[in-house]
């Protein structure tokens, strides 16, 4: 019901459009929208209050029920592979957020690299995808993907830190000549070898993200950004230094969805909380409760 679909859109306490507004909108006549809107009413997936001449207004909304009027299944996201407790936590915080307050079911799909899970997301699989602040800006940049921000979540809600690791363990940087492993489909990865290699001559490899410990530890690359939280959760002994970018966007997680889809950026905007998802994702960290994804 298209009706049920623009009223998850519209937010507890604002005005809804006009019978005759809704009419032009959708495309239905006017008696049709009278019937749904009262259909809805009687079925308490929707309060309305009439304030005289200022219009009537979306007093309660029944999240649950608008899903299943508007033939909403789920709500599906992509986020990147849970490989740290920071990643599980923000998977359990985003599911136990929405599941848990709305009863709207929920599931997560995980894929590498913020190119992949954009190009998913563009194409319709997903209805929202998890990437980086640094990301989703230079993506916005290009304009070539049309995305839009629906909820950032902060520094270090994504990762602690990107580091570049060094296969020698004496070395204190990119030296000329040196291999660095490359991910082409990781846009804060491909971006961050760019800006840490810029003043040099080096020879780039190509890889998958998921390979630079293995690689880096083996010698197949001389150098290779990663992220630290993986080093950290694991203790593991390899050399390396702190890069980041600017502002440390790269740490931030962010939740995109497609620009045109402004239902879905308003129903996530109202549902998702920022706090909620980061205090969840803290206890996960902190071993005070099991990740649940």
């Amino acid at each position: 019901m298209c009706l049920a679909n623009m009223m998850l859109s519209i937010q507890q306490g604002e005005r809804i459009p006009t019978v005759q507004e809704f009419s032009v909108k959708i495309g239905l006549a006017r008696g049709t929208i009278q019937n749904a809107l009262k259909f809805l009413i009687d079925q308490n997936a929707i309060e309305l209050e009439s304030r005289g001449h200022l219009g009537t207004f979306l007093k309660k909304k029944n999240m649950r029920a608008l899903f299943g009027f508007a033939g909403i299944d789920s709500i599906v996201g992509v986020m990147p592979l849970p490989y740290s407790k920071r990643y599980e936590g923000l998977a359990t915080g985003l599911i136990t957020g929405l599941e848990n307050q709305y009863d709207i079911p929920m599931s997560l799909a995980y894929m590498r690299g913020a190119q992949n899970r954009i190009a998913m997301l563009m194409d319709g699989r997903y209805d929202f995808a998890v990437v980086s602040q640094y990301a989703a800006q230079g993506i916005i940049k290009n304009d070539k993907v049309k995305i839009s921000i629906v909820k950032s979540f902060g520094r270090q809600s994504y990762l602690a830190n990107h580091i570049l690791l060094l296969h020698d363990k004496n070395a204190n940087g990119i030296r000329d000549g040196m291999r660095i492993g490359v991910d082409k489909d990781s846009v804060d990865q491909m971006k961050l070898t760019e800006k840490v290699c810029k003043d040099y001559t080096v020879e780039f490899v190509p890889m998958n993200y998921n390979n630079v410990i293995d690689f880096v530890v083996k010698g197949k690359v001389d150098a290779a950004i990663w992220n630290e939280d993986e080093l950290q959760d694991k203790a593991l002994d390899i050399n390396y230094i702190k890069v980041n970018s600017d502002h440390q966007s790269d740490t931030e997680a962010v939740l995109v969805v497609k620009r045109e889809n402004e239902t879905m950026f308003r129903l996530l905007d109202e549902i998702i909380s920022v706090e909620t998802v980061l205090d969840t994702q803290r206890l996960v960290m902190e071993d005070k409760i099991s990740p649940s994804y």
